[in-house]
């Protein structure tokens, strides 16, 4: 029996991309967004996404037995709810942006891990020269797709961010390495009396006002266009630096936090979140992989402990830190100067 669960373990691993392409296609070809109108049978959801009758029931069926997919008596299929919150386009709790990203980048971008492995070069766009964002830059549709994607990760981490932090404390607030600014809109949406703002390349400006003017709070949630490497940040209250410092090297990551102490007033904080690895370096297997995807991303990057965290804000010369869960495999490390 034991003998028998190593193999079902084992080999679970191995065809994991079995599943996790089904959902990619699944989100590609509008599988969700075409069930939130209502249940159809196989045949009419067939019909409805374009693809052919030998694929359809398996498809289908092995959406159900993922759980994203309900099947009735009468053989129709529905969204089930987490799919229906999550994984419906026209709810702004969507996350298919960073699934979306996933299916078009990283999936054959990982194809590639064990060349990164021997050579700690980068897999992505970048390979042969160049790096991942200034590529991002110049293609106006990747760039769109990326900032996308950033805030399909973000939405439920900033919504938790918006409960564990004595934002009632804090007048301001500016994310650094904002994207389309999910995190400034509903940190703003929660707490009205925030004044935030968002941090970022010129040319994220447009999409983060366009998200800014879909949700409501334009005149209350601005853009900073600026280079966190090449430029000071700006002051606040409180400074956010999410999923970012992951993408660079230890002196670059040691330089933004010192710069986000610099630009912060006395007792003002500086709010650091990733999927970050467990401090034994055991147990939390999505900052490892994350860490992972930064060899194939990135030139430098890597994830980090909350301890290795902790241990370069003090060397900045933040007074306190701690390490507080989020949502899912996300946490924040919080430093006070």
């Amino acid at each position: 029996m034991a003998q028998d669960l190593a193999y079902d373990r084992i080999m679970h691993t191995a065809i994991g991309f079995w599943s996790s392409k089904v959902l990619l296609s699944a989100v590609e070809i509008g599988v969700f967004g075409t069930l939130a109108a209502g249940p159809l049978d196989a045949a009419s959801l067939r019909l409805r996404l374009g693809i052919h009758q030998r694929a359809a029931r398996d498809f289908f069926d092995s959406l159900v037995t993922l759980g994203l997919l309900q099947r009735d008596d009468a053989g129709r299929y529905s969204n089930a709810p987490e799919a229906a919150n999550f994984l419906d386009p026209a709810r702004s709790s969507y996350i298919g942006g960073i699934i979306e990203m996933f299916n078009a980048r990283l999936y054959g971008f990982w194809g590639s891990l064990t060349e990164a492995l021997v050579t700690g070069e980068p897999q992505n766009e970048a390979k042969g020269g160049g790096d991942l964002f200034t590529s991002l830059r110049a293609d106006p549709d990747r760039l769109e797709a990326f900032l996308r994607a950033m805030t399909g990760l973000s939405a439920p981490v900033a919504d938790a961010l918006a409960q564990v932090f004595p934002w009632r404390d804090v007048g301001s607030v500016i994310d650094v390495g904002s994207t389309q600014g999910c995190v400034p809109v509903r940190l703003a949406l929660a707490h009205p009396h925030l004044s935030a703002g968002g941090f970022d390349l010129p040319e994220v400006g447009p999409s983060f006002c366009r998200y800014a003017e879909t949700h409501g709070v334009s005149k209350r949630v601005r853009f900073i266009a600026g280079d966190f490497l090449r430029d000071e940040l700006p002051p606040a209250d409180a400074l956010i630096m999410g999923m970012v410092l992951h993408d660079w090297d230890l002196a670059t990551k040691i330089a933004l936090i010192r710069k986000a102490h610099a630009a912060l007033p006395s007792h003002g904080s500086l709010i650091v979140y990733e999927m970050l690895i467990d401090d034994e370096r055991r147990a939390h297997l999505p900052g490892l992989l994350m860490s992972l995807n930064m060899l194939i991303e990135t030139r430098g990057g890597f994830d980090f402990t909350g301890a290795d965290c902790i241990g370069w804000m003090r060397e900045a010369g933040f007074s306190e830190a701690s390490v507080v869960p989020l949502s899912g495999a996300h946490s924040a490390v919080i430093g006070i100067k």
